[in-house]
């Protein structure tokens, strides 16, 4: 069986939670979970436990693709280090970086 994704977990959580107040029966949660996601009723209480911890939804991450450019050597150096430093991912520090610079650019408008 393979593994959800990001956005996937998230949704399945945010269900699981919703299912938990209407039925108010984690078992009963947890069976209807496990037939709208077609997982196992073990995933699907582990999915219930979780939504019952949390006190609000799962913010549903966009899908994540591939995406490919060419940056100075210099560049490429200078991130790799800050991210060894930071222990951060790569995509995360480019992501963090792209939309601080998009949020600048359209709040000037």
């Amino acid at each position: 069986m393979t593994r959800s994704s990001a956005p996937e977990h998230a949704e399945r959580i945010n269900v699981a939670m919703e299912l938990l107040k209407e039925y108010n029966s984690p078992a009963k949660a947890a069976a209807e979970v496990a037939v709208r996601f077609g997982v196992s009723r073990s995933q699907a209480h582990r999915y219930v436990r979780k939504a019952g911890a949390m006190t609000e939804k799962m913010v549903v991450p966009g899908h994540k693709i591939p995406f490919t450019i060419k940056l100075s050597q210099d560049l490429i150096g200078t991130l790799r280090e800050y991210t060894v430093s930071t222990g951060r991912t790569l995509s995360e520090v480019v992501t963090q970086a792209l939309e601080s610079f998009l949020r600048g650019i359209h709040g000037r408008g």
